[in-house]
């Protein structure tokens, strides 16, 4: 799959936890379209966010989903809860393969750079060479990085997993250290940067 869909549902205070009960019971239903590739509750960042993270075969599939799920206008089951909606296409980063479903936290950093206007090819070049190095045996793996076509442009979000805070510590400041991240030509292009640390839901294919 090279086509992905990121929902962010921001939702009140106290009330993550059921959202997340119904957003399962949502996404077992048989006109539901799209595969599930993981989602999380924010821990670090702004908090009571659910990310929700879709891919799809092709665009036709991804846009058919978007119009059932806007149309049919019961959000998962939780419109109730939600204080903001947010959803935002990708387009995976054709030198990379997304890790497969599993183990891989419990923590994911999903990281959003906004870029320069003519920032994404730079980038895209930047990461194919250092990529590989990045992620070998002392480091760690990266789920996937994705460019953003639609909304504010260009960006990019790539996800990291994380078995612990503190070896995403070490291994970011190894990294740096060792000159092998982050990639070259990488910092001219960037005007903001976020992160936010989720951990999955139980129903997550990846933990």
């Amino acid at each position: 799959m090279r086509f992905f869909e990121l929902i962010t549902l921001t939702v009140r205070v106290r009330t993550v936890a059921d959202a997340l009960a119904r957003i399962e019971l949502a996404l077992l239903q048989p006109e539901v379209g799209g595969t599930l590739m993981g989602c999380w509750a924010s821990e670090l960042g702004k908090l009571n966010q659910i990310a929700v993270l879709r891919g799809y075969a092709d665009e036709n599939l991804r846009q058919a989903e978007r119009e059932r799920f806007l149309l049919a206008g019961d959000v998962f089951g939780i419109g109730a809860f939600i204080t903001d909606l947010r959803i935002e296409n990708y387009s995976l980063f054709p030198f990379l393969e997304p890790l497969r479903a599993g183990q891989h936290g419990p923590f994911y950093e999903l990281r959003v750079y906004d870029l320069i206007s003519s920032g994404l090819q730079p980038t895209l070049d930047g990461w194919r060479k250092a990529i590989e190095a990045r992620t070998a045996e002392p480091y760690s793996p990266v789920y996937a990085a994705f460019y953003a076509t639609d909304g504010s442009l260009p960006r990019y979000l790539h996800i990291w997993p994380w078995t612990t805070l503190e070896q995403r510590l070490q291994v970011r400041t190894q990294a740096v250290a060792d000159g092998v991240w982050p990639p070259e030509n990488s910092g001219p292009q960037l005007q903001d940067m976020c992160s936010t640390i989720y951990l999955p839901a139980k129903f997550s294919p990846l933990q």
